[in-house]
């Protein structure tokens, strides 16, 4: 069995309102339900639990983002509901205003029943962590959610502007998200929310002893995370979508153990095989692939496996 823990959908009057509005940073690659069940059928995938790309719904106007979030919002439930064995649906929420994504958290997991959340590490230069957040993150541990977290653009100018976004910003502002998390004492004070981290944690994982130093450093740094950071990190979840490589697992498995792994094929963005096994590097796992391949997943989105199981402790 096979679940995929990060796919994107991009539904098509999100994109037609993005693109009238001149609101895209760079093209969104095609996108349709039909496409998604081609690349289940190609790849053995059984179940694939999609979220809204990047860039979500940060561009700078609530109002917007109330709109467009409500728009993905509810394409993604339809997704769901058209094969509830083959999809699962994390909702978007309108941050930076921390009541209206209340309000949209609400709608999107008691009324859309979307199996969790995906957030950026960032919007507008707010990143998770930040207590002008607090309020969201209690209620994601009262729910003891589910949550992706992407990565987004810097709110500053890239240094390098020649090189693409994505080649290391996006695992930048993901370990920038999680740094802050950490230290800003969410993580402690959270500690039921089960947060995804894409890209296998960006450049968290070889950086994480370095992370852990700052306690050491800073009183307050060390208050605000008292278990230390590479307890925090053996605590988070990380996809292999764009880190499915013998380097980044070698790191990752140093950081946390095994079962916090998940397959996540990042699709329309990742550049998979034309069919067969979407990650051939997961191989060299063994017996051990099962779990990241579904038996992890399953854990977080009960539903999706053939028998529900207990989240680590």
């Amino acid at each position: 069995m096979r679940i995929d823990a990060h796919a994107h959908v991009i539904p098509d009057d999100y994109r037609a309102d993005v693109k009238r509005r001149g609101l895209l940073p760079y093209p969104l690659p095609p996108w349709s339900r039909d496409a998604m069940l081609e690349l289940q059928e190609r790849h053995g995938i059984d179940a694939t639990i999609a979220s809204l790309s990047p860039p979500g719904v940060a561009f700078g106007d609530q109002g917007l983002a109330d709109e467009l979030a409500r728009m993905a919002n509810e394409a993604t439930a339809a997704l769901v509901a058209s094969d509830p064995e083959r999809f699962g649906g994390l909702a978007v929420l309108p941050l930076p205003d921390v009541d209206r994504a209340l309000a949209e958290l609400g709608h999107a997991l008691d009324v859309l029943r979307l199996d969790g959340v995906m957030l950026l590490s960032n919007v507008l230069g707010t990143y998770l962590g930040d207590p002008a957040w607090d309020p969201l993150f209690d209620e994601l541990q009262r729910r003891r959610a589910y949550v992706l977290v992407h990565p987004h653009a810097p709110p500053s100018a890239l240094p390098l502007p020649q090189h693409p976004i994505w080649l290391y910003e996006y695992p930048f502002d993901t370990t920038r998200a999680i740094v802050n998390l950490i230290y800003s004492g969410t993580l402690e004070r959270c500690p039921d929310v089960a947060l995804q981290m894409s890209h296998l944690g960006g450049a968290a994982p070889y950086l994480a002893h370095r992370i852990a130093s700052l306690a050491a450093r800073e009183p307050t740094a060390a208050a605000a995370a008292p278990r230390g950071a590479l307890a925090y990190l053996e605590r988070l979840h990380y996809d292999t979508g764009l880190a499915d490589n013998d380097v980044a697992l070698a790191a990752m498995r140093l950081v946390a153990p095994l079962e916090r792994i998940v397959f996540g094929s990042d699709w329309p963005y990742a550049p998979l095989p034309a069919d067969g096994d979407p990650q051939p590097a997961l191989a060299a796992l063994g017996d051990d692939r099962a779990g990241v391949d579904a038996g992890h997943i399953a854990r977080l989105v009960p539903r999706l496996s053939r028998g529900p199981l207990p989240r680590p402790a």
